[in-house]
């Protein structure tokens, strides 16, 4: 059984063609088809559906990828932690980040790549699922994951932000001159919806909680830039959270407004695979991403008011254990 043969089997299931997984291994297709059948005989399974295409994997078949995909992270993981002792941090590393969370965490990707020039950041925005998946099977090195504020929950990751619900709205907009909005005054407000944003379902439920009815959407829209559009031309409030926002503030026309804390506050922080030895890259970039004031920089966007107020606390981070 060899590291190829594993190889092999992870292209295919990331090309889910035969000639295409051969051409990104650099080999032929009878090589490649040839070297997974010796997999097969030697595991004394079948692991390829085959058909005139590629038609999937065998439930066997599931499982061995499984595998091939942990062996061949832990391979890499392992040239990288000989590579770093060797001539200093160097290596690939893959990370996965929550779409809501994507701008924000540039923050973090950006400097951490000008101080370790040798190391290739791969950085993909996926769902949440995904992210949990690639991080158990090694598909990732860490992620961007949801996590309560509690310390005792958060043991193992990087807090990097509280996670903040604003109400945007037009400089004229009826909530323009408010500090806070409390979320059942939200009742037949005509809401705009940002496409996608994973965070809508709790948006929706603290609307319908409040008010005891569904939020009244006149509008969707698949983007940052179209939403405040459309709010700046008097097309109602949108409920977002702050970091699909750009620090560097609001365009003309526009007011955030935070809405009313939750009782169990949440945020966003960097999660590592639980397994040893510990990702070294992915280790590094925890470490680094503390020293990151990023809540600072999020909150640049609210109004100086909101946080006199004390509206807006600094997350509790937390330590890794």
């Amino acid at each position: 059984m060899l590291i190829r043969q594993f190889e092999y089997l992870v292209a295919l299931a990331r090309e889910r063609h035969f000639a295409r997984a051969a051409l990104a291994c650099h080999v032929s297709q009878p090589a490649l088809s040839a070297g997974i059948r010796k997999l097969e005989s030697e595991l004394g399974v079948p692991i390829v559906r085959r058909g005139h295409r590629f038609e999937g994997f065998t439930p066997e078949g599931e499982r061995v990828l499984g595998w091939a995909t942990r062996i061949l992270a832990e391979r890499d993981n392992l040239t990288a932690e000989v590579d770093t002792v060797r001539e200093g941090r160097i290596g690939t590393l893959r990370v996965g980040v929550l779409p809501e969370a994507a701008t924000a965490f540039a923050h973090v990707a950006a400097p951490f790549g000008a101080r370790n020039p040798r190391v290739a950041l791969s950085v993909r925005s996926m769902p949440a699922g995904d992210i949990r998946r690639g991080i158990a099977d090694g598909a990732l090195d860490c992620g961007t994951v949801r996590t309560p504020l509690d310390p005792s929950r958060t043991r193992g990751r990087a807090v990097l932000y509280r996670e903040r619900s604003l109400l945007l709205t037009a400089d004229s907009g009826r909530f323009a001159d408010r500090t806070a909005v409390q979320w059942d005054e939200l009742a037949h407000v005509p809401l705009c919806r940002l496409l996608p944003d994973p965070l809508w379902p709790r948006v929706s439920d603290a609307v319908a909680a409040a008010t005891g009815e569904d939020p009244a959407v006149r509008v969707e829209v698949d983007s940052v830039p179209a939403l405040c559009e459309h709010l700046g031309r008097g097309g109602g409030c949108a409920v977002v959270t702050h970091a699909w926002l750009s620090p560097d503030g609001l365009p003309e026309g526009l007011r955030a407004v935070p809405m009313a804390e939750s009782a169990d506050p949440s945020g966003v922080a960097l999660a590592i695979a639980d397994r040893r030895p510990e990702p070294l890259l992915a280790a590094e970039l925890a470490a680094f991403a503390r020293t990151v004031p990023l809540q600072q920089r999020l909150d640049a966007v609210l109004p100086a008011e909101a946080d006199s107020a004390g509206l807006v606390p600094e997350p509790r981070l937390s330590s890794r254990g």
